[in-house]
């Protein structure tokens, strides 16, 4: 389920050449295309998304560089 929610908001603000439904949860979104802009449009998506604010310890690229890794710090964040 999260990693659904994940894959809408990489849809809507990833700006990636492929369908984010295509991406494989370990895929380097940078890789699949994803810029530093568009990174940080999906950060807010996210927390808009599932109501948290990321620290600023997580501001950085290894949190957003996969889903499996945006879906392991919304769990750090929402547990």
């Amino acid at each position: 389920m999260i990693k659904q929610q994940i894959r809408q908001v990489l849809a809507e603000h990833g700006k990636f050449a492929v369908a984010a439904d295509q991406l494989d949860d370990a895929a380097d979104l940078y890789q699949a295309g994803m810029t530093s802009h568009a990174s940080v449009n999906v950060m807010l998506a996210l927390e808009d998304a599932f109501n948290v604010e990321f620290p600023d310890r997580m501001l950085k690229r290894s949190v957003f560089e996969s889903i499996n890794a945006i879906a392991a710090a919304l769990q750090e964040l929402t547990a």
